[in-house]
């Protein structure tokens, strides 16, 4: 194979589309398996935050007796349905369903595919500092996955569901909305976890500094509560609730990007030195 520099760009284009090929018969070989396991996918977890005996209800539960709230957070009923309106409604969610959980099984492996068709263009000491990429990035995703399934699911769907205008309306919910809110969820979440890996990246690059990030917190501070609004419903707490662990990733986003600028400096200054 032609080495990086001796590649032009339709062998550039070629590569690409070589690992866009591997990753989606990644994604549809996951989406397969997960298509075979209708029952445990859309009884177990698609449909287990709609159940009061979900594990994040009780844990709201307990947090309020030790409160002394009593059961003001205890969840005793979900008062609405899901149905399906239409003729191909069900078959469409399982397919979509199956799919997005092969994408998310098979996120480290679209990641190391990616990796593959970058890391030829970065010099060796690029390489070696960004050598637990792959892992790092998979498990901020999947953290971020298990926070918007575990939290900000519940929280949309117990807002949600029990919200009424009247005793007159009753909640029939359509199965392609409840799927495609808790999708929502859990992929803004997953993505929202990938921040510190943005701020590494745009860091090395030169587009942000950390003095940039610090100066900008407050501003920040404006877009997570923005983002908090979008994906969670429109009450303060879970949007407090939504807003703590995304801060979080700011902070530590900003400590990563001054790790990154004082690497640059000392290397350039060595590099000086050197000349």
């Amino acid at each position: 194979m032609n080495s990086p520099k001796e590649m032009t760009f339709l062998d550039h284009l070629e590569e690409l589309r070589w690992h866009l090929i591997r990753a989606t018969l990644s994604i549809v070989i996951l989406g397969s398996v997960a298509f075979l396991l209708k029952g445990f996918i859309f009884d177990y977890i698609l449909f287990g935050p709609k159940k009061t005996d979900f594990i994040t209800y009780q844990w709201f539960c307990q947090i309020s007796q030790t409160l002394g709230q009593g059961n003001s957070f205890c969840i005793t009923e979900m008062p609405f349905r899901i149905q399906s309106r239409t003729l191909a409604g069900q078959f469409s969610a399982h397919l979509w369903t199956s799919i997005l959980a092969g994408f998310i099984v098979g996120f480290p492996y679209v990641l190391y595919e990616f990796w593959r068709f970058i890391s030829p263009g970065l010099h060796i000491n690029e390489r070696k500092n960004a050598r637990g990429f792959i892992f790092v990035a998979s498990f901020l995703f999947f953290l971020g996955v298990l926070f918007g399934y575990y939290i900000v699911t519940p929280l949309s769907i117990n807002f949600l569901g029990n919200y009424s205008v009247s005793e007159e309306v009753f909640n029939d919910f359509d199965l392609s909305s409840y799927i495609g809110m808790l999708r929502a969820s859990v992929l803004a979440s997953g993505l929202i976890f990938e921040l510190p890996i943005l701020i590494y990246f745009f860091t090395k690059i030169g587009l942000i500094t950390p003095a940039f990030l610090r100066k900008n917190r407050k501003f920040a501070l404006v877009i997570v509560l923005s983002l908090s609004a979008i994906i969670t419903p429109p009450d303060i707490a879970s949007q407090i609730i939504v807003s703590i662990p995304v801060l979080i990733l700011y902070e530590v986003s900003i400590w990563i990007s001054k790790w990154v600028y004082r690497r640059q400096q000392k290397e350039m200054s060595t590099a000086v030195q050197k000349d």
